[in-house]
């Protein structure tokens, strides 16, 4: 069995985000006091590590330590010279098409986790993420200006077959949302 500490550790590591306090400690089943514990011997095993544990009034995050700062700055500069994988064009062209998506709807397209490739768009500034409007909790991805000057299009409507293929995704991905909600209700009755 995992510690509170350990277990912090691992949710906010998956998440890739920052995570809500109170969120973390419904999912920990534990109070708010048991994660501020839990937290503080996170915080305190991490000093003097590549990571750090950065704290609001109501979120907790995983992020690289000041100290790293050089080195991670050397990665991204490395990442950014390099050309995009299949993995990250796949990403692309799942955004572009749904007109937006987020990490959930692309990973469920492409069938693998796409953290990794939502990031090295992010860093090359070819998506966005916004606050999805339907789920205050999510981050909606969407192309970029730049995204469309690299593809070397003017407007998303240029992308080959966007209607046809938009229109398609759309439904689908509305379809297994509808079919997640009716099997969701069928469990909890």
């Amino acid at each position: 069995m995992l510690t509170p500490p350990v277990a912090v550790e691992a949710i906010l590591f998956a998440a890739g985000e920052p995570f809500e306090k109170k969120r973390l400690a419904t999912l920990l089943a534990v109070t708010e006091a048991q994660l501020a514990k839990a937290i503080a011997e996170l915080t305190d095993s991490l000093k003097g590590r590549g990571i750090t544990l950065v704290e609001t009034a109501t979120d907790v995050e995983l992020r690289t330590s000041p100290d790293a700062t050089s080195l991670v700055k050397k990665l991204r500069e490395n990442e950014l010279a390099r050309d995009l994988g299949k993995a990250s064009m796949e990403t692309l062209a799942v955004i572009a098409y749904q007109a937006g998506s987020t990490r959930g709807e692309v990973d469920w397209v492409r069938g693998v986790n796409s953290s990794t490739s939502l990031r090295t768009l992010l860093l090359r500034g070819l998506i966005e993420g916004r606050e999805d409007p339907r789920d205050k909790r999510r981050v909606r991805y969407t192309l970029t200006t730049e995204a469309l000057a690299h593809l070397g299009l003017a407007r998303i409507e240029d992308l080959p077959r966007y209607e046809e293929l938009a229109s398609g995704a759309r439904s689908i991905v509305a379809e297994e949302t509808a079919n997640a909600s009716t099997v969701a209700a069928d469990v909890s009755a």
